[in-house]
């Protein structure tokens, strides 16, 4: 199993999801909590279900629980950990290579935040992982790295510390590059950039840092 797909609980365009299954026909999905409404609204069936279950339609969760043999993974809702950390955790044992979070934006705020958070855990067990919508594509890296405009989620590019200050931060190919900065979190100095060359070359020394790519 390499690729997981996890549907989580948050903003989901049902168009936009179908797309990325359908494209992704091997994947494994995991359904996390209230994403398995959308699941069971389309018949698709996941590898495995998680989460406290304090957010589905109950009838959903209860259809899996008697009718369904897939595996379901229920956590007390007080718990150290959300429910698409837990999730995520589960595609990295279960041995994936690569994530898709689906439905990991929208809504709240400190939601979208822990999601973008956990995919440290990704990248610090080198599984690459990104959070999926319509206009934004959201992942982590702890590593210098080349991005192909060809290859590009849309035309715009942040770049944002995860983790303190990152030192000799590097951008080429960009509208505006930056040569040998210090990155703080605080900066604002690398929100929405544009690709101009074929390469975007991003390199830094320490840490880790959060790559948005985004369309209007």
């Amino acid at each position: 199993m390499s690729k997981t797909v996890i549907i989580s609980g948050g903003m989901l365009d049902e168009g936009f999801a179908e797309k990325v299954l359908e494209a992704n026909p091997e994947a494994y999905i995991i359904a996390v909590d209230k994403g398995l409404e959308y699941l069971y609204n389309h018949k698709i069936e996941p590898q495995y279900i998680v989460g406290d279950f304090d957010s589905i339609d109950p009838k959903v969760i209860d259809y899996y629980r008697k009718e369904t043999n897939i595996p379901i993974r229920e956590y007390n809702p007080v718990k150290d950990a959300t429910d698409t950390e837990i999730a995520l955790r589960l595609g990295i044992t279960l041995g994936s290579k690569e994530m898709i979070l689906l439905g990991a934006t929208g809504g709240r705020i400190d939601h979208l935040w822990a999601n973008v958070q956990t995919l440290s855990v990704a990248c610090d067990a080198g599984v690459n992982a990104c959070i999926l919508d319509e206009k934004n594509k959201i992942w982590v890296t702890n590593k210098s790295c080349v991005l192909k405009k060809s290859e590009a989620y849309g035309p715009y590019l942040s770049v944002f510390s995860l983790e303190g200050e990152i030192y000799d931060f590097s951008l080429e190919g960009t509208k505006w590059p930056l040569n040998h900065h210090d990155l703080m979190p605080c900066d604002s100095l690398t929100v929405s950039n544009q690709f101009v060359d074929d390469e975007v070359k991003i390199s830094f020394v320490n840490g880790r840092i959060v790559i948005m790519e985004t369309k209007d």
